[in-house]
């Protein structure tokens, strides 16, 4: 562990240097110190770093929780559900009909369609605080749209878990499938109206309580989440979601920033553990056309979330770059197709191009402003511009750490 932590470190410090995002640094430290690569072997078997990487997971959708207001979830549901509907319609049947024309199989094909249909959670959350701008309008609607795919992945999961098990009861995916949905039901009506209660048990002055207190419900809500069908993430979401609007909020995210950043990093450590170097060449050309394909929808689907809020093509840029990594998921379903024994050629497909969209993601949400340039409507004001072509209408600010100022939340 100790290792992983240093290399993470070493590699982010040398990258920093050079301007590049910390993101693929630390999944190709898992890579170049894993079983898989020849050299030193941290650590022998991914598995060891599962719960690491399940924390780190859990600890970067509860800061995106926190971030993201009950009242912008009230007010733009609407549009909430439009974009989220229109990004996944895109990128969903786009990766359905990717896998057809492979030819590999039905099942398969379903498989893929979830890999190039979902964002990743973790990249997305990191990128935008990453690049400071957690205080831009257009991260509202990158926030709807992962909600939007986390409700769909729990749904998604549940109907494909039958199908690739062989289980021909239809009764029974219904009934995963609705566990799942009344489960997810619940955790939203805890958030709409639990607020007040909530901030009262979480009410302390003393830091190390309200440290424990709020991991603890993080984590414990997230392995219930589990335990029902539902991605634990969101389980730590809907948590950071309720505490956010409570007084202690804004002390909560203080806190939360250290446990954050460092098992955020073990997370894609962990990542980087469990790719073979040696399996890609085999799939290079269908992931070269899986990437190809997924930047052309990403870029249609900002477009579309854009104009539902009324923005134009900065933000336009700055959804499509920073909704652009694929992760978590992709793995998951990875990991469930090798265990249903489907085509061989699956597992390093999704390695291959989970790997380059987790490289390519973080660097092209950086230079946003070069998509914004050729987008319709481009050609903002120099000033708007930030390093490397970002786009960033409220820069952020050295003594807020980055995040734009943000006006207090009501206390419920």
């Amino acid at each position: 562990m100790g290792g992983a932590f240093l290399a993470a470190a070493v590699l982010a410090r040398a990258g920093a240097r050079i301007g590049l995002p910390t993101i693929p640094l630390f999944i190709l430290a898992g890579i170049l110190l894993g079983p898989h690569t020849p050299g030193i072997v941290l650590v022998s078997d991914p598995h060891d770093m599962e719960m690491l990487s399940a924390l780190g997971l859990v600890l970067l959708l509860f800061y995106l929780g926190l971030e993201f207001h009950m009242d912008d979830l009230r007010a733009g549901g609407r549009r909430m559900a439009l974009a989220g509907g229109t990004y996944l319609a895109l990128n969903v049947g786009a990766g359905l009909g990717f896998g057809f024309a492979l030819g590999w199989g039905t099942s398969e094909a379903l498989v893929l369609a979830g890999v190039l249909g979902i964002s990743s959670s973790a990249i997305v959350t990191k990128v935008l605080v990453d690049t400071g701008r957690l205080g831009n309008p257009e991260t509202k609607p990158i926030l709807g749209i992962i909600v939007v795919e986390d409700v769909f992945l729990a749904l998604y999961l549940a109907a494909l878990q039958p199908i690739l098990s062989g289980a021909d009861s239809l009764g029974s995916a219904v009934l995963d499938g609705g566990t799942a949905f009344a489960f997810l039901l619940l955790l939203a009506l805890a958030a709409r109206f639990g607020t007040r209660v909530v901030g009262r048990l979480f009410a302390t002055k003393d830091d190390e309580l309200l440290v424990i207190s709020f991991l603890g419900a993080a984590v414990f809500m997230a392995g219930v989440s589990e335990w029902f069908g539902v991605a634990d993430a969101i389980g730590a979401f809907m948590v950071g979601l309720m505490l956010g609007s409570t007084a202690s909020g804004e002390r909560i995210r203080r806190l939360v920033h250290p446990l954050r950043d460092a098992f955020g990093a073990m997370f894609f450590f962990a990542f980087g553990l469990s790719i073979d170097p040696g399996d890609l060449p085999t799939v290079l050309w269908p992931v070269l056309a899986a990437v190809s394909l997924t930047l052309v929808m990403n870029v249609l689907a900002g477009l579309g979330a854009a104009r539902v809020y009324g923005f134009g093509a900065g933000p336009a840029a700055n959804i499509s770059t920073t909704l652009l990594a694929r992760g978590e998921f992709a793995l998951i379903l990875a990991t469930m197709a090798a265990s249903a024994g489907l085509d061989s050629r699956l597992s390093p497909f999704i390695a291959g191009y989970v790997l380059l969209l987790a490289v390519l993601g973080p660097l092209a949400a950086g230079r946003a402003g070069w998509l914004a340039r050729v987008l319709p409507g481009g050609g903002a004001s120099a000033d708007e511009w930030g390093p490397g072509g970002s786009f960033s209408p409220t820069p952020p600010l050295p003594e807020t750490g980055g995040f734009a100022p943000r006006p207090p939340r009501p206390v419920r």
